[in-house]
């Protein structure tokens, strides 16, 4: 044998880590204990501590001072506040989760080839640069019912507008005794007319602003024979006057609807007033007629729908914290979407799939993670949405749009001031979201 092959290649002492014992090793944990001391005294005062002291305090009466067992518990699944609660929470995991996702992921996609899309995710995400109590308070004047108010019963007013045809004028009331009716049902003239008479029919109580802008100074027509004719006029002038004369500077309704009635109370004749307020019915045949202002004159105002009543406030709180979170659902699904080959998304065009499919089948599981990540992270936020269902529904309705932790603050602290029962509220909610907590550590230990 060569005296090459009786050489032997021995490791290097040097490249081994060297055992720590004794001192070194004490020393090292005391460091890295002291750099985690002020983290762990933190968590066991501000989270541990007040966890376990409440679930103790769940157990005792308002005042503390008497346990009561599992009687809280038992009040939180049988008061009607309280379940209602829980009913509208579960409504809320069961839609915003999922209507906030969707909607994050179709913007994303959407926007994603358009060069002002930085433009539009911005404006789209802006909503979250304010506090969920703001926005709280900007849908609550949205929602108000008077459309004069809120901004969506005046869009709902202009959109109905469009499609409902009416008259003039909305409200109004007959100057004189001598005609009676209402505006759903039209004022009738009482006195008897004949052909080759004048009526007077004199409208009060209309305010300015529903004055055509075409109306002209009111003209009391001259009798006709075979004619019935007359005036329908807003009866009131700044300089005085006498109701049931046309007095200067009284104005005439133009596009009032008259209608003629025999003295069997059918309808024989219909007229549309000019810009004075004057119509005739002529050729009429002799007999007795009556002269109503119909009802096709007022339109029944639009008096909004009510997004704060009762039945509605629910939907209206989880449309504008939708509106909030969607911003943040996009621009985190975007950053998802940015880091997909692109090369995937080709071969499956060159193979012939359309943009429907290559969406379905390709882009949402290759984004699964992401929208995991959306959808746990909403859910944990739903469960202890408080501050928007505060802010936008009014106290007379808060019973309705109740939620857990809501429900929590008012019986511990609104007023009620039982600590007992509003324990027992906070340790039902804190029991909820342990388990969408350990999945989301699951599935980030998982994705490590």
């Amino acid at each position: 044998m060569s005296e090459g092959a009786n050489n032997t290649a021995e490791p290097s002492s040097a490249t081994a880590p060297p055992v720590l014992r004794g001192p070194g090793r004490l020393r090292r944990s005391a460091v890295a204990l002291g750099f985690l001391a002020p983290a762990i005294v933190s968590l066991g005062v501000w989270v541990v501590y007040p966890t376990i002291a409440t679930i103790i305090r769940s157990f005792y009466n308002a005042a503390g001072d008497r346990f009561v067992g599992i009687d809280n518990y038992k009040a939180l699944f049988t008061t009607s506040v309280l379940t209602t609660a829980i009913k509208n929470n579960a409504i809320w995991v069961a839609v915003v989760p999922a209507v906030v996702t969707s909607i994050g992921l179709v913007l994303a996609v959407l926007t994603e080839r358009v060069s002002w899309r930085v433009v539009f995710r911005t404006v789209v995400f802006m909503p979250m640069a304010i506090s969920l109590f703001s926005a709280g308070v900007i849908w609550r004047v949205m929602d108000q019912q008077d459309p004069n108010v809120g901004a969506i019963n005046a869009g709902v007013n202009v959109v109905r507008s469009a499609f409902v045809s009416g008259g003039p004028l909305t409200q109004a009331q007959s100057s004189t005794a001598l005609a009676t009716g209402s505006i759903s049902h039209g004022f009738t003239l009482k006195t008897p007319l004949h052909p080759g008479t004048v009526a007077r029919l004199g409208l009060t109580a209309i305010p300015p602003r529903e004055i055509p802008k075409r109306a002209k100074q009111a003209v009391l027509p001259k009798p006709v024979k075979g004619e019935i004719a007359g005036v329908v006029w807003r009866d009131f002038s700044p300089r005085g006057g006498k109701p049931g004369r046309v007095d200067p500077g009284e104005l005439g309704i133009p596009g009032a609807t008259v209608i003629l009635h025999n003295s069997a109370g059918a309808s024989v004749a219909t007229q549309t007033t000019a810009g004075n307020g004057d119509f005739a019915f002529s050729s009429v045949k002799p007999g007795t007629y009556r002269v109503e202002v119909g009802p096709q004159t007022f339109t029944v105002p639009y008096t909004g729908v009510a997004w704060l009543g009762s039945s509605l406030i629910t939907g209206a709180i989880i449309v504008a914290y939708i509106w909030i979170w969607t911003g943040f659902a996009m621009v985190v699904i975007a950053a998802g979407l940015s880091a997909i080959s692109r090369e995937v998304l080709e071969a499956a065009r060159t193979d012939g799939a359309t943009e429907w499919q290559v969406f379905r089948r390709v882009t949402i599981p290759m984004l699964g993670p992401v929208l995991a990540v959306v959808f746990v992270t909403m859910v944990i936020y739903v469960l202890k949405v408080f501050d928007i269902v505060l802010s936008i529904a009014p106290g007379s309705v808060q019973d309705s749009a109740n939620v857990i932790a809501l429900a929590m603050w008012r019986t511990a602290f609104g007023g009620v001031n039982d600590f007992g029962l509003g324990s027992a509220i906070a340790t039902f909610l804190f029991v909820l979201v342990i388990p969408v907590l350990a999945l989301n550590v699951r599935r980030f230990r998982r994705e490590v």
